[in-house]
């Protein structure tokens, strides 16, 4: 099983992606997690969501968990598919709650209500081509799956010289 969640192969445009998505969403996970750039941490980010639009203090804990470790495991090619299904689900959420009413565009010009959804669809993009793909070439889950690989290949050879030998 946990080889068929790591498999990936050694492709560089999904390493791309993946780099790409963690990069970009790392920082918001800062915000919330440890109060930097301007964030409330995890106390005030709790307290935000709740006030704002009645999140439960777990179900934030899950967005802090997505955007910062979820964003690092990315970096690192660990758990890729599941790191970018859970941004994907975070981006998905936020788009819903919040950003869709505002519209498509960003807030470029300050004259908007508030920001529109261009960026959670492309970050949604991206978390798809990893969840899909995985995570590519230059990653940790390619190191793993490989060595699972081999010695699911070891123990299979030596069944099946047990076999003939029997």
């Amino acid at each position: 099983m946990w080889n068929r969640l790591l498999r990936t192969d050694a492709d560089y445009a999904t390493t791309l992606a993946r780099l790409a998505l963690g990069i970009v969403i790392l920082p918001h996970g800062a915000q919330k997690l440890l109060g930097w750039f301007g964030g409330g941490g995890v106390s005030g980010t709790i307290g935000f969501f709740q006030s704002a639009w009645g999140i439960p203090a777990a179900l934030t804990v899950l967005v802090i968990a997505a955007e910062s470790f979820g964003a690092l495991a990315l970096i690192m090619g660990l758990a890729g598919r599941f790191a970018a299904l859970g941004i994907a689900a975070v981006m998905t959420g936020a788009v819903l709650l919040q950003h869709a009413s505002v519209g498509f565009f960003m807030n470029w010009t300050g004259t908007q209500a508030g920001e529109g959804f261009e960026f959670h669809l492309l970050a949604v993009g991206l978390a798809l081509v990893v969840a899909i793909k995985g995570s590519g070439a230059l990653s940790i889950d390619r190191v793993l799956a490989s060595r699972w690989s081999d010695r699911e290949d070891n123990r299979r050879h030596s069944e099946q010289r047990l076999r003939a030998a029997a």
